[in-house]
């Protein structure tokens, strides 16, 4: 089962990919972890993508489609594979059909508005818990009382350039995906459990 999950950043895509490559034994496949890997590794398409994000450039989409066609060859790919954060542009996703054949695409549905609140509100702390501000108040982690604070990128200007950015370059790939009748949409704004819940039914209907 060779996948792909979709969503705007912020919409629960790190933690849905962590439940389906649990349930369904799959490779998790993002395109972070494979150039850290091959960079790590010094090989030679790391040490190309290397020289690019040395220099403070975007790495071009040929050096990334040539890490994630190496990953994909590799032996724990060969029963399938969950993709995530790539394709991000409708360039990277023609190319990626040269390369393999996609069977489903898991769209995670999100209103844009709300996730940029929910995003804004959100705080964490040291231990790795996170809370919102929506519905919680206090400014310390109830876990282990260490003080909550707001990523960097979570500020509303950066989200909102974020979510920008998605809607110009990641988001023409739902209807790609449609147009090939592998796109399945869920309602990502509903709760974690509701969401997996509908993701495995939307996967045990292929």
């Amino acid at each position: 089962m060779n996948l792909i999950i979709l969503g705007a950043p912020g919409a629960g895509k790190g933690t849905q990919a962590e439940r389906i490559v649990a349930k369904y034994k799959l490779p998790h496949i993002s395109t972070g972890d494979i150039f850290r890997k091959n960079i790590k590794e010094g090989t030679p398409v790391g040490l190309k993508a290397k020289s690019y994000i040395d220099a403070g450039k975007l790495v071009p989409d040929e050096v990334v489609i040539e890490l994630v066609q190496g990953r994909l060859a590799e032996k724990d790919c060969k029963k399938g594979y969950l993709l995530d954060g790539f394709p991000r542009t409708i360039a990277q996703a023609e190319a990626l059909d040269k390369i393999t054949k996609i069977d489903t695409v898991v769209n995670l549905e999100v209103d844009l508005d709300k996730l940029l609140k929910r995003i804004s509100a959100r705080r964490v702390c040291l231990c790795g818990a996170s809370f919102s501000t929506i519905t919680y108040s206090a400014a310390d982690c109830d876990k282990c009382g260490g003080e909550l604070i707001q990523r960097p990128d979570d500020n509303e200007v950066s989200v909102q350039e974020r979510l920008t950015v998605y809607q110009n370059q990641t988001a023409p790939l739902i209807d790609y995906y449609k147009s090939k009748g592998v796109l399945k949409s869920v309602d990502g704004m509903s709760g974690i459990d509701s969401v997996a819940s509908e993701i495995a039914k939307v996967l045990a209907a292929k």
